[in-house]
């Protein structure tokens, strides 16, 4: 199976959080993209692997989501699913105004559960969307490796 042959997603944001602690470093806007194709066991977002999830993404949502970013306690920008390679319409669109209002001041993260070396040979969307990413967090969720208190630093 080839990317091209995967579902793409049909414009929808399942969820934003506005001040997101568990979504990379420091406090961060998380946008969380409905549609995945992977139904990975254990899932932790189940509703957002349908691609009708949620509402449609706008420009009203992505200037809502530039403005929640335009603080300066906002670390940064994290892309989650659902699946943000199978949502090019959405992410590209998003990385590229985020990138122009912030620069290199913000981070951008990816949770994706594709393999960076996948990506990096599929198409030029693709291609083009990794290289807008600070931080890619790559390859399925395997319920038995997962740790819940992974973030969690003992001072």
């Amino acid at each position: 199976m080839t990317l091209l042959d995967i579902k793409q997603g049909q414009g929808y944001i399942a969820k934003i959080e506005s001040n997101s602690f568990v979504d990379g470093e420091g406090v961060r806007c998380s946008v969380y993209v409905s549609g995945c194709p992977f139904n990975c066991v254990g899932c932790y977002n189940k509703a957002s692997q349908k691609f009708r999830y949620g509402e449609k993404y706008t420009d009203e949502i992505l200037a809502e989501i530039l403005d929640d970013c335009d603080h300066d306690y906002i670390s940064g920008l994290s892309l989650l699913g659902g699946e943000p390679f199978c949502n090019l319409d959405i992410t590209l669109n998003l990385v590229k105004a985020f990138r122009a209002r912030f620069g290199n001041t913000k981070t951008i993260w990816v949770w994706t559960g594709f393999l960076y070396e996948y990506l990096a040979n599929d198409c030029t969307e693709r291609r083009e969307l990794l290289s807008y990413i600070d931080v890619l967090v790559d390859g399925l969720f395997i319920q038995h490796l997962f740790k819940p208190d992974y973030h969690i630093k003992v001072l």
